[in-house]
């Protein structure tokens, strides 16, 4: 029962009293903790008492005074977000200096510089900023050339930011980094007749590169079937030289020249589709039958 009591009166202490207490001593002002990149401003009978925007612990009593135990009754407490934003503009409408439409998008950041004038010297610093920055983008980008406007982007940032920081930092909002993000155009029939140029103009490119890949490809095939013309005339030429030359080295033996003229003979004989009858060498009369016929005779020895 005494353990059991004392894990009770712990459990109760713990999660119930102490939060109970630390809410208590919030609500009359005693401590207050500030998180990171957050500011309290402390406003009491439209009057601001303090501000404070360094992370941590702090007692109110020593900074505010007896004021510190009706600040969060019948004052405010405003818990600033002071961590940098961004925000991205769509399509600022300007023209370019030869008339066409076009539209800008505009990517920036913003962080909270002051918070006293951020609450009280603006109801809407966040839409003022938007507005600010929209209208500084037309003045300043109106009538640029279309070459520039499509190229110099970074030119453009820093002109727009140059223009828009020293408004913004009376409202309590500074502006951070400016980005042009996208630079196109508005009118629909412009996209179209852009597109247009834009796809012929590809397929007369293509067209030039496949006429001259064929060009090309003639020309190493006219190249290469002279060169084998050429070659193969010279081989045409030497060829008697050449068989010349083999038959009279044969002839220069008589054995093997008859032997040879025999094969190619022979050769000739079995290449032909004539029919051969063979026949003894005392044949007598039956050879000139044969031969009358149309038969192709060859007398056996």
């Amino acid at each position: 029962m005494n353990e059991m009591t004392v894990f009770f009166c712990v459990f109760v202490g713990s999660f119930i009293a102490v939060p109970i207490l630390l809410g208590i001593a919030r609500g009359l002002g005693f401590y207050t903790i500030v998180h990171e990149r957050q500011c309290h401003v402390y406003v009491l009978f439209g009057t601001v008492l303090t501000k404070i925007e360094e992370p941590g612990l702090y007692f109110l009593w020593p900074m505010l005074g007896w004021k510190a135990l009706i600040v969060n009754w019948l004052g405010k407490c405003y818990q600033l977000d002071m961590r940098m934003d961004q925000v991205y503009l769509r399509s600022a409408p300007v023209n370019s200096e030869e008339g066409a439409p076009m539209g800008i998008g505009i990517w920036y950041e913003m962080y909270i510089s002051d918070p006293v004038a951020y609450l009280f010297k603006n109801t809407d610093p966040r839409g003022s900023l938007a507005a600010n920055v929209g209208n500084s983008t037309v003045r300043c980008l109106s009538n640029l050339p279309l070459a520039d406007m499509m190229v110099n982007r970074h030119e453009m940032s820093r002109t727009v930011r140059e223009e828009v920081s020293p408004k913004s930092h009376e409202w309590g909002y500074r502006l951070g980094s400016v980005y042009i993000r996208k630079v196109h155009f508005r009118d629909l029939e412009m996209i179209r007749q852009i597109e247009s140029k834009v796809v012929n103009r590809l397929r007369q490119v293509t067209s030039a590169i496949r006429q001259d890949g064929a060009n090309q490809v003639n020309i190493t095939t006219s190249t290469a079937d002279r060169k084998a013309a050429i070659e193969f005339a010279k081989a045409a030429a030497i060829r008697p030289q050449l068989v010349g030359e083999a038959l009279q080295r044969i002839c220069e033996g008589p054995d093997t020249s008859e032997a040879l003229f025999t094969i190619l003979e022979t050769e000739k004989l079995l290449a032909g589709k004539s029919k051969i009858t063979l026949l003894p060498k005392s044949n007598g009369l039956l050879a000139d039958l044969l031969a009358a016929k149309g038969t192709a005779v060859l007398e056996k020895p």
